[in-house]
């Protein structure tokens, strides 16, 4: 098995050690070939323009798409980034690279809003997010696409623990977080 994960800061692994992030820690759990391609500040078109260099050429068998809080934070509409994940889906598809949809974590809209200098309003963020989240489930019944649901994982572990041990800035996991978001994958 060899996956491609693509995405954006979260799949990237802002401001961890390489061997801190979550792809990492997944590829050790499961002793498998895993290529981060994850960019800090990526919007799922990105994601999109790259996908044939960062995955398809790189021949895996599986890839994890995760994107989209880029978009919200910017703006797009929800069909925007349901549109380019879609794509990217059915693109994986066509090239017999088994599609896996990540769906992105919550942020902590009142930490990211210290840490980002009121960029945009994080509820709504998170709001889109959410709903992304009920279409992601609808499409990967739809299209028999398999989808790992970070978001759930993530906010289960919030309920435990305090933002300022899993978030860094509001918007990207601490070590710790990166461990959580490892042990949201199973095989």
């Amino acid at each position: 098995m060899k996956f491609v994960c693509i995405g954006d800061s979260l799949t990237y692994g802002y401001k961890v050690r390489r061997s801190e992030t979550w792809t990492h820690l997944f590829s050790e759990k499961y002793q498998v070939e895993v290529i981060n391609k994850g960019i800090n500040g990526d919007s799922t078109g990105g994601m999109l323009s790259r996908f044939y260099n960062d995955v398809v050429s790189n021949k895996p068998s599986h890839v994890l798409i995760m994107g989209g809080t880029n978009d919200y934070i910017m703006g797009a509409t929800l069909n925007m980034v349901r549109l380019n994940i879609s794509t990217m889906a059915h693109q994986a598809l066509s090239y017999n690279i088994i599609p896996i949809i990540g769906i992105q974590i919550l942020t902590d809209a009142a930490m990211a809003k210290i840490h980002w200098s009121n960029i945009t309003d994080f509820q709504i963020v998170n709001n889109e997010i959410t709903n992304y989240r009920e279409w992601v489930f609808k499409f990967a019944k739809i299209f028999n696409v398999s989808v790992i649901d970070f978001y759930e994982h993530f906010n289960d572990h919030l309920e435990k623990s305090s933002s300022n041990s899993l978030y860094l800035d509001g918007l990207h996991p601490t070590i710790r977080g990166q461990e959580i978001m490892a042990e949201s994958i199973t095989l």
